[in-house]
């Protein structure tokens, strides 16, 4: 692929999107566009992502029809029903489309929510949306957005850093016993988010999903060096305790990153002491 793939792609999806959201009835008042499109980083895989803000409530039926009316077709739903939510899904022209459909109400709210703390991808996905229709909601939620409080920080850092003691530093190597992949892949994960999440309050940017991993951390001017490519390296490695091994040192370098506190200080030493023994395991294992 080269270079100018994303781009080009990006503004091809973009153009689609917004013929989209010029054919939606008056009901909705606010299209926003999401996802890798509104970012300019699409590629040849890429779907098209909307948050479509309408003046009612509307019932997932209406919202089918709606759909069906601009031209979506193979509509399906996702995720939970029967909520203020409505997810729709179709292929226009043959692009996959997916539209999520908020009420006027629950969308102020839930905009209310995030900048109040409430831990969501869609604080990054508004904050990097782009217009594609409006009565002024979503500039004005990307001016409120634009600001990460410091005490936000400083509380989702020592949220995620609870985890990391209260238990013997051995008891890791019970994840290195055999046919117990499934519980040493939940740890990775999970003290992968832990990670992601101190870097993202670090540099006071709305945690996003997972996707495109390299791409959303190579800007973050605070994280430890290779933190992606050393993500990857420990959810690949097959040596369970190299796997392990290869977290927590990612770990020390986050937590040693991070300001003070009750979790961090404690983490620092703990994570420590985990990887004393899980090099020692392993030098034991090499003998």
């Amino acid at each position: 692929m080269t270079p100018d793939v994303p781009q080009s792609k990006s503004g091809e999806l973009r153009a689609v999107a917004q013929e989209i959201a010029d054919r939606l009835p008056p009901v909705v008042e606010e299209v926003v566009l999401t996802g890798s499109v509104s970012r300019g980083i699409a590629d040849n895989l890429s779907d098209i992502e909307m948050l479509l803000v309408t003046k009612v409530p509307l019932e997932l039926a209406q919202c089918f029809k709606w759909a069906e009316s601009v031209g979506l077709a193979g509509l399906d739903t996702w995720g939970a029903q029967g909520a203020e939510i409505s997810r729709v899904f179709g292929y226009y022209g043959g692009v996959p489309v997916e539209t999520i459909w908020w009420p006027h109400d629950f969308a102020l709210a839930a905009v209310a929510g995030l900048i109040a703390g409430e831990e969501s991808a869609a604080a990054e996905a508004l904050a990097n949306g782009v217009s594609l229709r409006t009565v002024g909601l979503l500039a004005d939620w990307q001016d409120r957005l634009g600001s990460y409080p410091a005490t936000l920080a400083a509380a989702r850092i020592e949220k995620a850093a609870v985890a990391w003691g209260g238990f013997h530093p051995s008891g890791y190597l019970t994840l290195a016993r055999p046919r117990e992949r499934l519980a040493l892949v939940e740890y990775l994960y999970n003290d992968a988010m832990r990670v992601l999440a101190i870097v993202y309050a670090l540099n006071g940017v709305w945690q996003p999903t997972n996707k495109r991993l390299v791409h959303r951390v190579e800007t973050l001017e605070v994280k430890p060096e290779r933190l992606a490519e050393r993500i990857e390296d420990a959810l690949t490695e097959p040596d369970p305790l190299r796997a392990m091994l290869v977290m927590c040192e990612l770990e020390i370098e986050t937590a040693d990153l991070a300001p003070a506190g009750p979790n961090i200080d404690r983490a620092r030493r703990w994570l420590r002491q985990v990887a004393a023994e899980l090099r020692e395991a392993r030098n034991a294992g090499a003998t």
